[in-house]
């Protein structure tokens, strides 16, 4: 029996008149789609049309929650109170869960955005609150996690069920976190690379750093950002690679 495998991407990311990615491609390919919810990026309209098309091309749902702040696509690091964080999570996720309701889905996972994501990695007492938010809205939502991480534990901490991923287009730092995008070599570029980057996890059950560092983990899904201009590429060059190298892809809920 072949392993499983999921291949996930940040999308609804459009604003307005404003474009970002790919949307309608990539949903052909991934198997998990983790939904922009109007506070980095996204609109009403968006959050409909992207529910409305992952659920044409058999996709899962996720809400992808982050902080307040369109004009840095949330990528910016804000301090925000435990309490109000968690109310702008839950409001997020129920945002998102209207517009699935309204299409016949349903959101079954949750994944935080940016700065938010990168502080709760290594932030417990940021990524306690985030899990908490998560199963104050639903217990049985799963949260999908970078590997190694502060939110993996807290998740696990709070009873929810937790799906670890990797980065198809991310190097990392000797600590298991992401290279800061402000630092040189923090993407990797290239479909080709990037395959080549996760099969070499893969196939050493290890996180592996820009220095060579070899952190253990269960990668179980791997993410690509849906707003690279090389996105729907590299996605393909993913799902075809992992399928050669006998992996099954299938959604997170079919994982967790």
């Amino acid at each position: 029996m072949s392993e499983r495998i999921n291949l996930n991407a940040d999308l609804g990311e459009s604003f307005g008149a404003w474009s970002m990615g790919e949307d309608a491609a990539m949903l052909e390919v991934v198997k998990s789609a983790n939904v922009a919810c109007g506070f980095h990026a996204g609109d009403p309209l968006v959050m409909r049309q992207t529910v409305a098309t992952a659920k044409r091309c058999g996709v899962s749902l996720g809400a992808h929650p982050g902080f307040p702040d369109l004009q840095g696509f949330g990528r910016r690091r804000m301090d925000v109170p435990a309490a109000e964080l968690e109310a702008m999570l839950i409001y997020q996720i129920g945002a998102l869960a209207g517009m699935a309701r309204a299409e016949g889905m349903a959101v079954t996972h949750v994944k935080p955005h940016g700065a938010l994501n990168n502080m709760a990695c290594a932030d417990a007492k940021l990524a306690a609150t985030v899990a908490r938010a998560v199963r104050a809205f639903d217990p049985n939502l799963i949260l999908l996690a970078p590997a190694l991480s502060q939110l993996v534990i807290a998740g696990r901490e709070a009873g929810l069920r937790v799906v670890e991923e990797i980065f198809a287009d991310r190097a990392y730092l000797d600590d298991g976190n992401l290279v800061p995008r402000s630092q040189p070599g923090a993407m990797v570029h290239g479909a080709d690379a990037c395959l080549r980057h996760v099969l070499a996890m893969l196939e050493a059950g290890a996180l592996i750093s820009i220095n060579g560092k070899r952190l253990p983990v269960k990668a179980q899904s791997i993410c690509v950002h849906g707003d690279d201009a090389e996105a729907v590429a590299t996605a393909r060059a993913l799902r075809d690679g992992l399928q050669r190298a006998g992996y099954q892809l299938v959604s997170i809920p079919e994982l967790a």
